[in-house]
């Protein structure tokens, strides 16, 4: 399932949404350089390494990582104190850094479109509900949660996490709380079979958190790939968090949508 749109009009101009989705791109873009290497390139590798988040550099502290050097002929990333790893890294920025410049870079066009989409769609109304500064900071209290949930369950992993879908998935969260009767059209495939039909928000976003508690639980927890767990624990910080600062939530945002009742 894919959603494209929701039905809840937003009252003030989401200012805040769309500078994080400009801001993300112009990193995707210009910092990473990820345009020029493909469909599903990252970009520059030396600085996906060095601004991703990466859980073992918070486990080890004072231990950094870094890309194995191209003319060694080598691939793959290398951390000081490893068994047989000796030398030292180039100067990398501090790991608490890390943990929020990796929310503004993406591992490709897929994935950064994917992200910036659900954020434009859900992120509006939390924006609205909130008001502009407090969700900005929710927003990345929402990032770090994720990432420290990523980092509980693989303390020693040393690939890199990039993204902003644990931050997104605190808005996601924060969605399904507020507007569980909101509705969503969402493009659906079934095998070779696909359409577009409106369905509830929270049939939506709680087959999205179902699927995540799924693929979480038939990955390694020290394997690469998605980082399920740090959308699992957006998720719930989204869920947990978000009425303690939606002072502008009107619970009545469906009215104009109900059937009548005779």
């Amino acid at each position: 399932m894919l959603p494209l749109k929701d039905n809840i009009p937003t009252q003030n101009f989401p200012m805040v949404t769309i500078a994080l989705i400009v801001a993300n791109i112009l990193v995707f873009v210009f910092f990473q350089n990820a345009v020029s290497g493909g469909f599903s390139s990252a970009g520059d590798e030396s600085k996906v390494v060095h601004y991703s988040f990466i859980p073992y550099e918070l486990s080890h502290p004072g231990n950094e990582c870094d890309a194995v050097p191209a003319e060694s002929g080598g691939s793959g990333i290398v951390c000081e104190g490893e068994q047989g790893v000796s030398g030292q890294p180039d100067e990398q920025p501090p790991v608490w850094v890390t943990i929020f410049t990796a929310m503004f870079m993406h591992g490709g066009l897929l994935h950064i479109g994917g992200n910036l989409l659900f954020l434009w769609i859900f992120g509006n109304n939390i924006e609205d509900a909130m008001g502009r500064f407090k969700f900005l900071l929710w927003y990345l209290a929402g990032g770090v949660v994720a990432s420290l949930a990523h980092w509980a369950v693989s303390m020693d992993s040393t690939t890199p996490t990039l993204g902003a879908s644990g931050a997104i998935a605190a808005v996601l969260g924060g969605y399904a709380l507020l507007y569980p009767r909101a509705r969503v059209v969402t493009l659906v495939f079934i095998i070779f079979f696909i359409t577009i039909i409106t369905l509830p928000a929270l049939l939506v976003l709680g087959l999205w958190f179902l699927l995540q508690l799924l693929d979480a639980s038939s990955q390694p927890l020290t394997g690469g790939g998605v980082a399920y767990f740090a959308h699992i624990g957006g998720f719930v910080f989204g869920l947990l968090t978000v009425k303690l600062l939606a002072s502008r939530y009107d619970p009545d945002y469906d009215r104009h949508h109900r059937l009548p009742v005779y």
